[in-house]
């Protein structure tokens, strides 16, 4: 197994056990929820950071944006 699959496999178990433990499936103390936050924002993107733009990095065109009205019942 590759040095890459091994960390893969660490980071998924980091986010599985935040993830029971706000299940209450798993008990943790703080510091353990702490770190285990800490290192998933050292292997996965922030997402909150993205910003969409359009054309040439400007804003986004009015135009661009299209509403569509449907009927449920169709």
């Amino acid at each position: 197994m590759s040095d890459q699959h091994r960390v893969k496999i660490q980071n998924s178990n980091i986010l599985n056990a935040l993830i029971e433990h706000v299940e209450g499936k798993r008990e943790m103390g703080a510091s353990q929820v702490t770190a285990g936050i800490a290192l998933l924002k050292k292997v996965l993107p922030d997402l909150s950071s993205i910003e969409h733009a359009g054309p040439n990095g400007g804003a986004i065109p009015i135009d661009v944006i299209r509403r569509v009205i449907v009927d449920p019942n169709a």
